[in-house]
């Protein structure tokens, strides 16, 4: 049940953060601004977190393998349509139906996992099915490149819907139903659940970090870091793309460390929480370090997809706030203030850029906009240590 789950996964990412290279293709060709590029990019973001609540819901309801299987049907048409759109609407009405698509592959997989192992391996899984997405990430930077100028961003779209829908068919046959035991009640007690996760003290103490860090490191990895790199480092599309690559492997490593540690720094009393606590302070330190423009900057780079993937144990800190059947509505609820973080930055980066390009130029604009992300993340990084640290404090 792993493999499958990974594999959907894979696409997902592959799928979110592949406009990072084509985009300059697709500017030059449909004559785009920094604004429009942010809004064909984010309506996956958009239509991804629209879809979190009812997805949630519906994985407790009727199980991971059900709802994953349609949704990546949905996927493979979406993929297949932005491979024939030409104009600005079609191709964003067609990307917000692969983030439609695709909203459930993580969210399952951490269902299904959930269901069917204990809890003490639950972080390990998680840098598991991380560590797939980030493989897909990297296959979105050099490899994409490489694909790009061999059959064009239509063929990349065309051969990412035959993928979903391979792997659609995959899960409905490889994939167990969910155990008897965890049938759960009524849609209106399913509601009442999903309201407690969304008043509870919590959610909110992880909802900032989710949206401005998660979103955020999304937002960035998707679509800006090869624009920045080639307006305020000055690099060719290609060596962009070699930097975006070190991102991807460096949150490879980190969630393959996660993965592989996870269970031994469990036992050693280091929780997830505690490896975002640190993990997104490093991620800050390095931020600040390419807004200066200091280091070397592949390094760099690297170690922000390190650090960043610490963040990614939100949704296991959070979930253990909860029953095992309610799982799919918390990681589906914090999922949504990543993906609403994700369209924020991701549209406001480039309208930001927009306003201040003609005043300031370009790399001055662009900097500016990725100092205003680095403000935001560290009053999140500071509300959820308030949060967890007070939390701590009465037990001990």
């Amino acid at each position: 049940m792993l493999v499958p789950f990974c594999a959907g996964y894979y696409l997902s990412y592959l799928l979110r953060t592949v406009n990072a290279v084509i985009s300059p293709t697709l500017t030059q060709e449909l004559g785009l601004d920094a604004a429009d590029l942010g809004l064909l990019t984010s309506t996956y973001f958009f239509a991804f977190a629209m879809a979190q609540l009812p997805m949630g819901i519906a994985l407790d309801r009727y199980g991971p393998r059900r709802v994953e299987v349609i949704l990546l049907a949905l996927a493979a048409v979406g993929a297949a349509l932005f491979a024939l759109g030409h104009t600005l609407v079609q191709l964003a009405l067609a990307r917000a139906l692969i983030g439609l698509g695709v909203a459930a592959c993580l969210m399952a997989g951490l269902k299904a996992f959930a269901q069917w192992y204990a809890q003490e391996r639950q972080a390990a899984l998680t840098g598991l099915i991380m560590a797939a997405g980030a493989i897909g990430a990297v296959t979105a930077s050099v490899p994409v490149e490489w694909a790009l100028e061999r059959m064009g961003w239509r063929g990349i779209f065309l051969a990412a819907a035959a993928a979903c829908a391979a792997v659609a068919l995959w899960i409905f046959a490889a994939v167990p139903e969910r155990p008897a035991a965890l049938h759960t009640a009524g849609l209106r007690a399913q509601l009442r659940g999903l309201a407690d996760v969304l008043r509870s003290r919590s959610f909110w103490t992880f909802a900032p970090q989710s949206a401005l860090f998660t979103g955020g490191f999304m937002a960035l990895q998707s679509l800006w870091v090869v624009p920045w790199l080639m307006e305020v480092e000055s690099l060719s599309r290609g060596s962009a793309a070699g930097m975006l690559l070190a991102v991807s492997v460096g949150m490879l490593a980190g969630q393959l460390g996660i993965a592989l540690l996870g269970l031994r720094l469990e036992r050693a009393g280091v929780t997830p929480v505690r490896l975002m606590q640190v993990g997104l302070g490093l991620a800050l330190a390095v931020e600040g370090l390419l807004l200066a423009g200091g280091g070397d900057q592949a390094v760099l780079w690297g170690v922000w997809g390190v650090a960043s993937a610490a963040g990614t144990q939100m949704y296991v800190a959070l979930a253990r706030h909860f029953p095992v059947s309610h799982y799919g509505r918390v990681t589906t609820a914090i999922n949504l203030m990543a993906f609403v973080g994700a369209f924020g930055v991701q549209w406001g980066f480039g309208a930001l850029v927009d306003g201040l390009r003609g005043a300031f130029g370009g790399a001055a604009a662009f900097r500016a906009a990725f100092g205003t992300v680095l403000a935001l993340q560290l009053g999140a990084w500071l509300w959820m240590l308030r949060g967890t640290c007070s939390r701590r404090a009465p037990s001990s």
